[in-house]
């Protein structure tokens, strides 16, 4: 079993200069699981900044195999955790072990994935133009073009995936796939846990002779303004609420040096039920839109929030399928009490919200840590208005319905919802002969639009996107999942007449990469 210190991962290091006062607590019970962390100082934020900083010289600098072999070799090091790692997550988070053990293979899946896309070697968009020194009326220099890291990237741990989206995350991959070295914030919901990731990393960093702070980790709950004003970080990987990406972007923009902040925050993920659909499985997609919405208790970032259709007897009778479906939900134990906190608040606000009407409430909670599952409906006034409670993400087992008068008012009100991660559109084929201006609609107003799917599951591959327009996200051009998610830690650099060399490998003349390349205009894998 390994040890659990509570002391800060600072370039290879062990180190805490404050007493152990931080404590882990069961989210079940709300008891301490007697597991202490120390807050990290303003020094040690300095120190693991500046470790980072420091290997980023040398660690940009590897070639695509061994930092390919380092990523196999972090999934490796938490493969062998074994079950201690999914036992404390448990208790820290009351996830069920089921659902961790799967979070488990997707965040040592998602690690060799981007171990094969450093050896494929497109993030390097390499291009070539060749010189031309016989164009009239002017020569062409010889030029090239490659991606390269764009230093140490500060990640911060999201609450509710405590393997997939904290410690050795996408975020955290991604930027280790790219050459840049990583300062970890650890998210107080899950320190234990997030411990034993960083040791496991820590483990490969030494087995491959990585850089001593190729990877960093702090605990406590201040210092993150701290770590992204530090100089030393060139980009921001965020997930969690929209008031806490918000304040980090702030934060980010009055610096002497602005850098990227690329925040998931905040969706309702709007889903449209047509009208033959309805007609053919209306009470199947009920009971599958609250199994959706109330999975995990409702703490998924892509849950849909809010369940749209035109007015029909089919529509009602969809309304009252939900509400059955609602009512018989088991509460379910929430990641901590600030969440169950913000979800009760969520609630009471909605409540008191005039055009809101609570319609069904799931089974009463039994734990002091339970969350109740809640169907609300909602005038469609509501959504004409743009209301702003309406597409405020209530993080928990909810949802609300809203029946509107036509096809022209639904699109009217979609055309008021912010940016989202996810919409989707539930339809037979009768339904899709007219459906595209809904699609061009969502695909304006989100980045992933499903058909006759459910969002809660966001798979890693090449073609995943997991971002959106503000406020889902505070940069849209980005993905928090999938492949491409590396380039947000990439820039482009031209090289002009530079030497052999000097030139990186992904643009010497001989290809020693074997890439794709575009020469000339052209995609060749061909040495020049």
């Amino acid at each position: 079993m390994s040890e659990i210190t509570g002391k800060q991962f600072i370039n290879g290091q062990r180190v805490a200069a404050n007493t152990p006062s931080l404590e882990s607590i069961n989210a079940a019970t709300y008891e301490p699981t007697g597991f202490l962390f120390s807050q990290a100082t303003l020094e040690e934020v300095d120190q693991a900044a500046q470790a980072a900083q420091a290997a980023f010289k040398v660690y940009n600098q590897t070639a695509p195999e061994l930092r390919a072999q380092f990523l196999e070799e972090i999934a490796a090091q938490i493969g062998a955790l074994g079950p201690q790692l999914q036992e404390i997550a448990s208790i820290e988070t009351g996830l069920p072990l089921g659902r961790l053990q799967g979070e488990t293979g997707r965040v040592t899946g998602q690690l060799r994935l981007f171990a094969q896309v450093v050896r494929r070697g497109d993030f390097f968009s390499a291009r070539i133009d060749q010189a031309m020194p016989d164009r009239k009326p002017m020569p062409r220099v010889d030029l090239r073009l490659a991606k390269v890291g764009v230093g140490p990237v500060a990640v911060f741990g999201a609450s509710n995936f405590p393997l997939a989206f904290s410690t050795a995350g996408g975020d955290t991959a991604a930027a280790l796939a790219a050459g840049c070295p990583v300062v970890f914030k650890a998210h107080s919901g899950h320190m234990a846990t997030a411990e034993l990731v960083a040791s496991a990393i820590q483990k490969a960093v030494e087995k491959c002779a990585m850089p001593a702070g190729t990877f960093n980790m702090v605990f406590g709950g201040r210092i993150g303004a701290d770590l992204v004003a530090h100089p030393a970080v060139q980009a921001v990987g965020f997930t969690g609420s929209l008031e806490g990406g918000m304040a980090l972007y702030n934060i980010v923009q009055k610096r002497q040096q602005p850098i990227p902040v690329f925040a998931e925050m905040s969706s309702v993920n709007p889903l449209v039920v047509l009208p033959q659909a309805l007609a053919a499985r209306g009470q199947q997609v009920a009971a599958d839109t609250v199994a959706s919405f109330n999975m995990g208790c409702g703490q998924f970032c892509t849950k849909p929030g809010l369940i749209l259709g035109v007015k029909s007897p089919e529509f009602e009778q969809f309304i009252e399928g939900l509400v059955s479906a609602t009512q018989a939900a088991a509460p379910q134990v929430m990641l901590n009490p600030g969440t169950l906190k913000s979800y009760k608040a969520g609630i009471d606000e909605l409540e008191n919200e005039a055009g809101f009407e609570k319609i069904a409430t799931g089974e009463k909670a039994v734990l002091i840590s339970q969350g109740t599952a809640h169907l609300f409906k909602a005038d469609q006034s509501v959504l004409l208005s743009g209301n702003a409670k309406l597409q405020h993400e209530v993080f928990g087992p909810m949802s609300v319905v809203i029946a509107v008068d036509d096809e022209a008012t639904l699109l009217k009100g979609i055309d008021q919802l912010g940016g989202q991660l996810t919409a989707t559109i539930i339809g037979d084929d009768a339904d899709f002969a007219g459906a595209e201006d809904l699609l061009n609609l969502f695909a304006k107003k989100a980045g992933r639009v499903l058909f006759n799917g459910f969002p809660t599951g966001v798979e890693v591959s090449d073609a995943m996107v997991h971002g959106g327009p503000f406020p889902a996200t505070s940069d849209a051009r980005g993905t928090s999942v999938g492949t491409s998610a590396i380039d947000r830690f990439l820039r482009p650099v031209c090289y002009q007449n530079t030497p052999q060399a000097l030139l990186p490998d992904a643009l010497k003349d001989e290809n020693p990469l074997g890439l794709n390349r575009l020469v000339n205009g052209q995609l060749s894998t061909a040495a020049l």
